[in-house]
């Protein structure tokens, strides 16, 4: 899962970051208004977490943005007012939910992961695809109720497809929500992993459609 981190603070960028790392995510953060703007309409996210003051253009008038341009990533609004009229601009600018500084960590990792659930159709944090098992919030992947051992980006290729199970992936939207802005997107890399997968959770499980993606299946 990919995220974009807009926050001035510097510290709390990297902490915010540094947290979604550990959950499984890869992110990308922008230090101001433009340079977020800039971010969100023109790179593909699972979930945005967006600062209502920010320097250069304000939070609000980047998410108007962002909607107005038919970006439909759900977003996590940060405000250090507890002004309700602040959490109602922020909703009618198109906000998905929002948090009021200071927060802890966990709370804002925890509403960012039931964000992108929601946006997939899961209403759960524990999400069930045939034999595999994905708990959201552990981030921990069972295959017949036992754990699967993963790389890291062997993790993010199967979470996504998890989150999308029983529909068919292409190869550029997975390599979407795997990578950075600033990281070349390797096709034959995403190929390589999802073989490995295939040993790990089984054949027939991950099918390649050729022309056309990759697709999880639920049932045989």
């Amino acid at each position: 899962m990919r995220a974009l981190i807009v926050e001035d603070d510097p510290t709390l960028a990297e902490q915010l970051s540094q947290a979604m790392i550990a959950a499984g995510f890869v992110t990308d953060i922008a230090h101001d208004g433009e340079q977020g703007e800039f971010l969100g309409a023109t790179e593909t996210y699972d979930v945005a977490i967006l600062d209502l003051g920010l320097p250069t253009l304000s939070g609000i008038e980047v998410l108007t943005r962002w909607r107005d341009q038919g970006v439909t990533m759900p977003v996590l609004i940060l405000t250090a007012r507890g002004d309700w009229t602040d959490k109602v601009a922020g909703f009618r600018a198109g906000a998905d939910d929002y948090a009021v500084k200071p927060f802890r960590l966990e709370e804002v990792l925890l509403r960012a992961q039931a964000l992108i659930r929601r946006a997939a159709g899961h209403a759960r944090p524990v999400i069930q695809a045939g034999k595999l098992q994905l708990d959201s919030q552990l981030g921990v992947i069972t295959h017949d109720g036992s754990p699967l051992k993963l790389t890291a980006f062997e993790a993010r290729i199967l979470t996504y497809l998890i989150h999308h199970h029983d529909r068919i992936v292409s190869r550029t939207e997975l390599s979407e929500h795997l990578y950075e802005a600033e990281t070349d997107r390797d096709f034959k890399s995403i190929e390589v992993v999802i073989g490995r997968l295939r040993k790990k959770v089984g054949e027939g499980v991950i099918q390649t459609r050729r022309g056309e993606g990759y697709v999880l299946r639920t049932a045989p």
